[in-house]
This record gives structure tokens, C-alpha cells and sequence, in this order.
């Protein structure tokens, strides 16, 4: 079984916070490859940043995510992601016109099962590694919302409740599986 699982959906919509408990739980996680490319050329003065180089910021985050998912193979447990490969290659793919999403799913694939974090403008916030607008992080949404289907994945939409609440809905969709 394929115990890598990806939680996507749009920016802001609590991701983070949410990899956050499901790591305080004792389960393996994996930070989004975007928010540590842009820390790290921030810290370094790159220029590989999605209000620079947005191309250049897709190509390091399909590396960082193929590195994350070939590592999480060695894991006994649930590997949860936040974000990875396919988001990328999508964010690429849409940027370049690119048809790199098909192959790159087809040879990295996740669990069947891909938890989306809906649009929460209650929540949404910028920071100095998530600069552009709510419209922005809705439009990316809509188009993960559509891909991840199209690429054979099972969407889960997650509700808007308190993290714990939304960590044991995960875990119980996947104790269901």
C-alpha cells in the first residue's frame, strides 16, 4: 500500500498548520518544497522565487519533490506532505504549456486518496514566503481541484474545523481504506 499522502489545496487554507498536528501525533511529514526554496533563496539571495522566476521556482520544486517522495519510501508509517511533486509540475505545466503533469504522475504516484484544504479566506494571511493575493491562492486551487482527478487520485475536500478535528478526519478516512 502506498502510504505517502498528499494534503494539497490552496494557499493559506491551512496546511501547514495541519502537518503541524499530524507531526505533534507522532507521523512522518514533509514540509512544502516551496516554502523552503523561498527561505532558502531569500537567505541566500536567489533568485529562483515565484515573484522572480516563477519557472525556475517550479523546476527546484519538482527536484525537492521528487527527492521527498523517493525518500518516503523508506517509511513504515503515513508520510504526510504538504504540497509536493504534483503541484509543481502542475504550477509548471500551467506556466509552460509543458505536458510534464501525465508523466511525472504516472511514474511518482501518491496514496489513492488526496486531501484538498479548500479556499478559508478567514484564515488566509500573507508572509514574507506567501506574498500574493487570496484570488491568486483560489485560481491555483481550482486548478489542483480539477487535475487531481483527472490524474486518477480520490479528492477529499477537508472541512473547516479545528486542526485536530480535521488530523482526525484524515486518519479515520485512511483507517477506512
Amino acid at each position: 500500500m502506498n502510504r505517502s499522502v498528499l494534503i494539497s489545496g490552496c494557499s493559506g487554507g491551512g496546511k501547514s498548520t495541519l502537518l503541524a498536528e499530524l507531526a505533534a501525533r507522532g507521523h512522518a511529514v514533509v514540509e512544502e518544497p516551496g516554502r523552503r526554496i523561498v527561505k532558502h533563496e531569500l537567505e541566500g539571495g536567489g533568485a529562483a522565487l515565484p515573484w522572480v522566476d516563477m519557472v525556475a521556482f517550479a523546476h527546484r520544486a519538482i527536484a525537492m519533490a521528487i527527492a521527498d517522495h523517493t525518500a518516503a519510501q523508506e517509511q513504515a508509517g503515513w508520510t504526510f506532505f504538504d504540497r509536493g511533486l504534483l503541484d509543481a509540475a502542475a504550477a509548471l505545466q500551467h506556466l509552460t504549456g509543458d505536458p510534464v503533469l501525465e508523466k511525472l504522475s504516472a511514474v511518482h504516484r501518491y496514496h489513492e486518496t488526496v486531501f484538498l484544504t479548500p479556499p478559508w479566506p478567514e484564515i488566509y494571511t500573507t508572509d514574507p514566503e506567501r506574498r500574493h493575493g487570496f484570488h491568486e491562492a483560489v485560481a491555483e486551487y481550482d486548478r489542483l481541484a480539477a487535475i487531481y482527478p483527472a490524474l486518477g487520485y480520490a479528492v477529499v475536500i477537508l472541512p473547516k474545523i479545528a486542526v485536530a478535528h480535521r488530523a482526525d478526519f484524515i486518519l479515520d478516512c485512511l483507517s477506512q481504506q
